[in-house]
Order: C-alpha cells, then sequence, then structure tokens
C-alpha cells in the first residue's frame, strides 16, 4: 500500500469528502506555485496536483491555456518544477501529484524523470495522454522506480474500459466530468451521475471527479456521488483577477476554504 493509499482510505473511513487542487506551476510568476501550494493545504486542501505547463496542451481548457503560456514565459521547466515540490514536500501538509503531459517527460528522459520525480517526495502522477496500452510499453520503468499512475475515465468509457483502468491505476480514479477540456461550467452535464454509478459498480480504488466544476454548489452536489472533487480552472481564473500576490494568496485560501466547507458532511 503506497502512502498516498493509504492516506485516501483515512479519509474515506472518516466519511471525509476530498478537495483536491491543480495549480500550473510557474503562474501567476516563477516561484508562486510553493507559496500557493502551503496556502491552499492550510486552508483545507487534500491534495493539491502541480501541472507541469506545455506548450500543446490538448485537454485544457482556455483559463489553463493562458497559465500555462504564462509559466513558459516565466521559465518554468520540469526541472525546476521538481525541484519545486521538493522544496514544497518538506513543509505542505497536503500529498503533491505532478500532473503532466507526455511529451515533456519523454524529453526529459523517463528513467531519469522517474528517478527525479521519487526524489522530489511526489506522492504519485497523473498523465492525461497516457493511454493504458500505452502505459504498458512503459510499465518496467514505472515499476522499476515505485512511482503510479493515475488514469483518467470519461463519461464515454465502457464498463470494460472502467475496470481495465481501475486495474492499472495506483491510487485513484480521475473521473472526467464531461466530454472536452478542461474549463469552469455553468452547469454540469446530465449523464454524470449515471457515469459515476457506473464507475461505483467498477472501481476498486476511489474515485475523484475533476473538469467544469466552478462553484461550492457544483463542487456539493458531485461530493456526494463521488469520493471527492478535482478544481483546477476556478482558481486559476479567481487568481488572474488578482492586482498582487498577497491578494492571490488571500483569494486562494478563502476560494479552497469555502469549497473544502461545501463539501464537508455531504
Amino acid at each position: 500500500m503506497t502512502r498516498l493509499t493509504k492516506f485516501l482510505q483515512q479519509k474515506i473511513e472518516k466519511s471525509e469528502k476530498l478537495l483536491a487542487i491543480f495549480l500550473p506551476a510557474g503562474y501567476p510568476k516563477l516561484q508562486s506555485t510553493t507559496e500557493l501550494a502551503f496556502a491552499i493545504a492550510e486552508a483545507g486542501a487534500d491534495l493539491i496536483e502541480i501541472g507541469v505547463p506545455f506548450s500543446d496542451p490538448l485537454a485544457d481548457g482556455p483559463t489553463i491555456q493562458r497559465a500555462s503560456m504564462i509559466a513558459l514565459e516565466n521559465g518554468i521547466t520540469l526541472k525546476t518544477i521538481l525541484q519545486q515540490v521538493a522544496t514544497m514536500r518538506e513543509e505542505c501538509s497536503a500529498p503533491l501529484i505532478v500532473m503532466s503531459y507526455l511529451n515533456p517527460i519523454l524529453s526529459y528522459g523517463l528513467p531519469e524523470f522517474l528517478r527525479d520525480v521519487r526524489s522530489s517526495g511526489a506522492a504519485g502522477l497523473i498523465i492525461p495522454d497516457l493511454l493504458p496500452e500505452e502505459y504498458l510499453n512503459f510499465k518496467s520503468h514505472f515499476d522499476e522506480s515505485g512511482v503510479g499512475v493515475n488514469f483518467l475515465v470519461a463519461p464515454n468509457s465502457s464498463a470494460e474500459r472502467i475496470l481495465t483502468v481501475d486495474n492499472l491505476t495506483r491510487d485513484f480514479l480521475y473521473c472526467v466530468s464531461l466530454t472536452g477540456v478542461t474549463g469552469a461550467r455553468q452547469s454540469l452535464d446530465r449523464g454524470l451521475q449515471n457515469f459515476l454509478q457506473t464507475v461505483s459498480k467498477i472501481a476498486r480504488h476511489p474515485y475523484l471527479v475533476g473538469f467544469g466544476i466552478s462553484t461550492s454548489q457544483q463542487a456539493r452536489e458531485i461530493a456526494r456521488l463521488c469520493h471527492g472533487v478535482i478544481i483546477g480552472s476556478a482558481l486559476v481564473d479567481l487568481i488572474s483577477r488578482t492586482a498582487n500576490d498577497a491578494e492571490a494568496l488571500t483569494a486562494a485560501k478563502q476560494f479552497v476554504y469555502e469549497m473544502k466547507n461545501a463539501i464537508a458532511g455531504v
């Protein structure tokens, strides 16, 4: 059992809904991620996804795309991100998960990347464009490193596909709430409940829901159907409207506090 699996199980045994927050590394400034991670962990975030900016983010909507471009202009690199993760792990109470597209990882060198992820203290990986079939080609490297991948399933995933992904995922399933890209939305897909009911019957792992959650009411509604929610674009959009670092930290903490309270006790 990994430490992240144990952490998730402890939360679930206490009937506590999980709140995972996505932060694009290097945004809005090169060193912003560390302070933001500390702030949102203090405000109640259970997991923090550290996003690796990429020039061709196929699964990301305009908010995350814009943040990624700014981060790249700031000079963020994958090596810098892993160094920041190592620093954050020293004091951050929430487990840190590195979320990256496959291309930057392969450019870095998969064995070297996995070695440095392990050294950083990150709790695991999410690689949105790594298909299970492709993962099997690299599985020996992951097994050797001890670093696990947490896979995604979508509303159009068949029951057979969900079972396959659940068998391969390390600690949890990332359930995409809709087909399409990330981004805050005013309403949620009508088929989400049916999708999550199917997942609940199949999955052995905890399952969290992300993509499109923008309000505390949406978070609360979805939390009733799963073990937790993942929020990214809504917070990034909020940060983009702040005037300075201090205002960004205050806004982020308040946002996370409200979201955590919204899903408590459901």
